[in-house]
């Protein structure tokens, strides 16, 4: 039986539920043969050891003696911690469960997210838990408990968070998605740019395929949600106060994001698949999907924003450090 496992017992007995293990991190920052040895000393000889452990032990022998027996947990406590540990498993693992291929059903993972999996069963489905608190609903049953998780973590958007490494991140994170159940409530007319947005990027896709059949473009048929995400994106940020955003991108879809984020002109985009000449010999056109540009946009709230494409002459994520090298000198400038 572990140190942790008997405070765990000796609180839940006292009623000093739940118990938080980082007010005892001298414990688990510890070496688990240095505690033992410890322990050892202070069993042949108390004043052996520091006043801090030797009162740590004290206790620890009164938990072994009053609360180490199954009986003196009640089993409604053990379910709740069986309860937080099903809530650390969607937090953990609900990407793996999510929605997000309509077209086949996805890979199965072991094991499951199902009660019986943390030590639950069917017949505590209508049980009310106080671990419901943990995910802000308040006490409610498993049923209501693993309804709210599962709108969480296991519907068309998956999150994958727990490997974070600062603590503050994870909770920010938590309240955020848990609170709304990973929802925005969008108002018709937000939904309507939306839907303006994927009807741009779709029109666009369809137009070429048909106008210029067999040519490279580099289609983001399948992705278009990616214009009205990209939309978004660069309208919070002009609420937030930012002016300017320097893009950087592979040749998959810069097409369409240079007509229906930069509003490059289609007379311009489509002139390209034609060719480009020049009037200096010395120079040579670039292929239309190699291509930067640059240009002020106003947002729904008539805020002017710069935007500037990077080009990329080379392939996959080569350009990364170029822009990251330009945000810093606009940045610093």
């Amino acid at each position: 039986m572990t140190v942790e496992t008997v405070l765990q017992r000796y609180l839940l007995k006292t009623g000093a539920y739940p118990i938080k293990m980082s007010d005892f991190s001298y414990i688990s920052n510890a070496h688990p043969n240095y505690i033992a040895n410890q322990y050892e000393s202070f069993r042949e000889d108390p004043a052996a050891v520091d006043p801090e452990w030797r009162k740590f032990f004290e206790g620890f022998d009164f938990a072994v003696k009053h609360a180490l027996s199954e009986d003196a947990v009640p089993e409604s406590f053990q379910k709740e911690f069986k309860v937080i540990n099903l809530i650390n498993g969607y937090r953990t693992r609900g990407h793996l469960f999510t929605k997000t291929n309509p077209v086949r059903e996805r890979r199965k993972y072991t094991p499951p997210l199902a009660v019986e999996t943390f030590g639950l069963s069917p017949a505590d489905l209508d049980t009310v838990f106080q671990a419901g608190t943990e995910i802000g609903i308040g006490p409610a049953t498993l049923k209501d408990i693993i309804t709210h998780l599962q709108d969480t973590y296991c519907q068309s958007v998956g999150v994958e968070y727990m490997f974070i490494r600062q603590p503050e991140k994870i909770k920010w994170l938590q309240e955020k998605m848990e609170s709304s159940r990973n929802r925005k409530a969008f108002t018709p007319e937000e939904k309507k740019h939306m839907l303006h947005k994927l009807n741009q990027a779709v029109v666009f896709e369809s137009f070429l395929h048909n106008k210029f059949v067999g040519q490279k473009r580099f289609s983001l048929e399948g992705a278009e949600a990616l214009i009205p995400a990209l939309d978004a994106v660069i309208e919070k940020g002009s609420e937030l106060g930012i002016d300017e955003f320097v893009f950087g991108m592979a040749h998959r879809g810069r097409l369409n994001i240079l007509a229906n984020i930069f509003n490059k002109t289609y007379e311009d985009i489509f002139s390209e698949f034609e060719g480009k000449d020049y009037e200096d010999a010395l120079f040579e056109g670039d292929v239309k999907y190699h291509l930067g540009f640059s240009c002020d946009v106003s947002t729904n709230e008539n805020k002017s924003v710069h935007l500037s494409m990077t080009a990329n002459p080379s392939h996959l994520e080569a350009v990364d450090p170029v822009v990251e090298g330009i945000s810093r000198a606009k940045i610093e400038n």
